[in-house]
């Protein structure tokens, strides 16, 4: 999860197009608290790149904390936003 100026700011096509270049699948999607929640899966290295990513933001964005928990995996194919 991500809070700070995360949602109306391009912070989740940022997410969704690292995510396909690493050839990560999830989701990005506005929560309605402000903050956006992420999932990605994909190799443990793809994955520990988007949470840098998820931390960086887009260029209008700013990124006040990501929390990150390590899930297993469910099989998750294609990466959306919502």
């Amino acid at each position: 999860m991500a809070s700070g100026r995360v949602q109306g700011v391009f912070y989740r096509d940022t997410i969704r197009r690292a995510a396909l270049e690493r050839d990560v699948a999830g989701s990005a999607v506005n929560m309605p608290d402000g903050t956006v929640e992420c999932y990605f899966e994909g190799s443990k290295d793809a994955v520990e790149q988007m949470v840098g990513v998820a931390r960086e933001g887009s260029r209008m964005s700013q990124v006040d904390m990501v929390e990150v928990s390590w899930l297993d995996p469910t099989g998750a194919s294609g990466f959306t936003t919502g």
